[in-house]
């Protein structure tokens, strides 16, 4: 999630919830993340997991882990980075596309790799990987939407990561009911996807 600041998360964070989205990124480029998240915890912790996104050094992973992250996610491969989550006993997915970015994040102890931008590969790009790394696990992200979240589960993907398509204009005024509409179709769609594997 980017907004212009984190205080504008838990609205929009209940409206996630309500349709059954139960893992929130927030992304480290929205001011706020590492005040808001200890109280986004206090409020929906019981119902939700909360992760850092666009993590880029080893001390802002080690001030998300402080602030009670779940996961981090990064943008690129940083070796750094990913020690310092399996070190700390934290989930880390780092960012690459090419084989050899995505295999170095794999074999650091990510606990799944990250597909970004996976919009220019596409599903097909999982089997792909599999071949030479046939235990790889990938999360899509970037220009993934909701339609195209079944295909990757359906791919094999882990897990997919959905912003833009599913956020819509939550946090310019945007009717907050639509967004969960939106979360009740996603989540329905990849647990089918999901169960048909």
């Amino acid at each position: 999630m980017r907004a212009s600041h984190a205080s504008a998360y838990a609205p929009v964070v209940e409206a996630l919830i309500e349709g059954g989205v139960l893992s929130v990124e927030l992304t480290l480029s929205t001011p706020g993340v590492f005040e808001e998240l200890p109280l986004l915890h206090k409020r929906f912790g019981d119902t939700a997991e909360f992760g850092v996104g666009t993590v880029t050094s080893v001390d802002d992973a080690e001030r998300a882990i402080d602030a009670g992250a779940s996961y981090l996610v990064t943008p690129a491969t940083n070796t750094a980075i990913i020690e310092a989550a399996v070190r700390r006993g934290v989930a880390i997915y780092p960012g690459g596309l090419t084989p050899t970015e995505l295999f170095n994040g794999w074999s650091a102890g990510a606990t799944a790799v990250k597909v970004f931008p996976a919009s220019v590969v596409g599903p097909g790009y999982v089997s792909a990987l599999r071949g030479p790394f046939p235990n790889i696990q990938v999360v899509p992200s970037g220009g993934v939407g909701i339609d195209d979240a079944v295909a990757w589960v359906k791919a094999g993907a882990l897990a997919v990561s959905v912003g833009g398509p599913l956020l819509g204009d939550a946090f310019d005024g945007g009717d907050l009911r639509r967004l969960t509409d939106r979360a009740v179709r996603l989540r329905a769609a990849v647990d089918e996807a999901g169960s048909a594997l």
